[in-house]
């Protein structure tokens, strides 16, 4: 196998005898092999749309199939099996509409690609398309290097635009764009700076993504507003949800209304408290227990209850509590109980035959539901802190966290900052330093929380907004980007920040694997990229 995808790869440079997640060389291979039947499904795409044939469901299939590949979503060999054959009928389905029009369909060896019946034979066929696809690529590898960059930025924006297009928002323009980059994949004729240009405009449409995303989450919840959450338990039968889906978490609390379970938040769902339409409609919502995704095995084994994943952060499950955990949408391992959205009975029946909690629990509270809303609210003492010197500086320390070591330089940094420094945070990044009081500037908490890895979009919008406040640019600001990255939406979200011309972000820990040295120094150059080093010296040289 080959996978770099993500942070934790093997030595830091490539997964090639089992994925560092816990990913089956088999799987890896299928993953392979659905990516390839979605890039003829999409060459198909491309042609029904210009002859005004509907898509929408090819559209939709297709992002949330790229979102299954996605490290920590999906590790079932039978699931892509079934993917793979539903991205074939799709093709076929939309030929004979093609054919229906008297038009010739396209003709390429992708959109006539047909994958074995049998499934030894399919994961031989993706592990001979995936060296295929490395083989074809490698004449230049810095080129790879960014056609891996657009491929995985893409994945990240699919995930966003799944969970948008799952709450009616939708865009006919990212739908094409995902179609055509996923079409022209093997493209040979594109130079260097023309892959950097699309990885750029990867960026671009990830913005759009988040957009809608955050259109989608505002209309159905409302906007965020800043919400006290309880981290400890209370007594009674109890539900965990985990992951990032917002309309997941509400169909629990819908079908849970009345049976005495309580309902608690894992990971990335903790900014689902400040949503009001939630928080309010759902007093059983009680509290967030846990803290990022690597800690799951430790934390789910303990949770007295029923568990639900609802995106990627799955890890492969411990025997002691796999029977407990349920997964919803594209995540699936084996053996694990898979259920729709529309029907929770069975994770119910599970909640109500454990124990639950059986005493109270205190472990404190945090606070989130500092999105943009929430800030701008208060933007006229934030401009005012500033221009009167009570607010030195901003820092932006977020992303995905992860296991490898070296994260610790996050906590270190926040820990670090001057008492006249703000911190905005985003993605399950925060856990490293969510529970850290650091009081307050004039009313001002010095701590905001500014929801999920997807809320990016709603920094950007405050930090444009105090931009044009100050009559200045977001580069002029008093601001200084500090991300962790993990995996692929945090390569599409670096892509728009670079995409929007935002300089001297650090990142860490570690550069992506897939990344050559001379991209590296070309996104340097151009954007005053850097890798963290340590914490006093990159928390000197920003509040030079």
């Amino acid at each position: 196998m080959f996978c770099n995808q993500c942070e934790q790869t093997t030595r830091g440079d490539v997964c090639h005898q089992w994925g560092a997640c816990g990913k089956s060389p088999e799987v890896d291979a299928l993953q392979d092999l659905l990516v390839h039947c979605l890039r003829g499904l999409s060459q198909v795409a491309l042609q029904a749309k210009s002859l005004g044939i509907a898509t929408r469901e090819t559209d939709e299939f297709t992002c949330e199939m790229l979102f299954s590949t996605l490290t920590n979503v999906n590790f079932s060999v039978d699931d892509f099996i079934n993917f793979v054959n539903r991205a074939i009928a799709l093709r076929e389905s939309l030929k004979l509409q093609i054919k229906a029009t008297g038009n010739a369909v396209v003709e390429s060896a992708m959109a006539n690609f047909q994958p074995d019946s049998d499934t030894k034979q399919q994961i031989q066929q993706g592990k001979d398309l995936e060296f295929a696809f490395i083989g074809q690529s490698a004449k230049n590898i810095d080129i790879f290097s960014l056609k891996l960059t657009v491929l995985y930025g893409l994945k990240g924006l699919a995930a966003y635009a799944f969970h948008a297009c799952e709450l009616d928002q939708h865009d006919e323009g990212l739908y094409t764009f995902c179609h055509e980059v996923l079409a022209n994949l093997d493209a040979q004729d594109k130079t260097l700076e023309e892959w950097l240009a699309l990885a750029l405009k990867v960026g671009e449409i990830n913005l759009k993504a988040m957009e809608l995303l955050d259109a989608g989450n505002t209309t159905t919840f409302g906007h965020p507003t800043p919400t006290v959450v309880p981290l400890g338990s209370t007594v009674g039968k109890a539900i965990l949800v985990s992951g990032h889906d917002l309309l997941a978490l509400k169909a629990v609390l819908e079908q849970t209304v009345g049976t005495g379970i309580k309902v608690y938040t894992h990971g990335e769902l903790l900014p689902a408290h400040g949503y009001p339409k939630l928080k309010q409609t759902y007093p059983h919502l009680h509290g967030h227990y846990g803290t990022a995704w690597q800690n799951q095995t430790h934390e789910f084994d303990h949770f007295p209850g029923a568990i639900v994943m609802t995106t990627n952060c799955l890890m492969p499950p411990h025997q002691s509590y796999q029977d407990k955990v349920f997964t919803l949408g594209p995540v699936g391992y084996p053996g694990l109980q898979h259920t729709s959205i529309r029907d929770i009975s069975s994770i119910i029946a599970k909640a109500e035959s454990m124990p639950g909690f059986e005493s109270e629990c205190d472990r404190g509270t945090v606070t989130t539901g500092f999105a943009r809303n929430a800030v701008l609210g208060v933007a006229d003492a934030v401009v005012n802190a500033v221009k009167d010197g009570s607010i030195r500086h901003f820092f932006l320390v977020g992303g995905c966290d992860g296991a490898k070591p070296g994260r610790n330089y996050y906590s270190e940094l926040v820990e670090k900052l001057p008492d006249d420094c703000v911190v905005l945070t985003l993605g399950c990044g925060k856990f490293r330093f969510f529970d850290k009081d650091l009081g307050n500037i004039g009313g001002i908490p010095r701590l905001l929380d500014v929801g999920q890895c997807n809320d990016a979009y709603s920094a950007i919008q405050i930090a444009v907004a105090l931009a044009q406040a100050f009559d200045v640019t977001v580069n002029q600001l008093p601001l200084s980007l500090v991300l962790s990255w993990y995996e692929q939406k945090a390569i599409a979200v670096l892509l728009s920040l670079l995409y929007l011309g935002i300089q001297n972000i650090r990142i860490g820990p570690t550069l992506p694997a897939f990344l050559t040295p001379n991209v590296v120094k070309i996104l340097s150059e151009k954007f005053q990229l850097k890798l963290i080093t340590s914490a006093e010296q990159d928390l000197a040289a920003c509040l030079s």
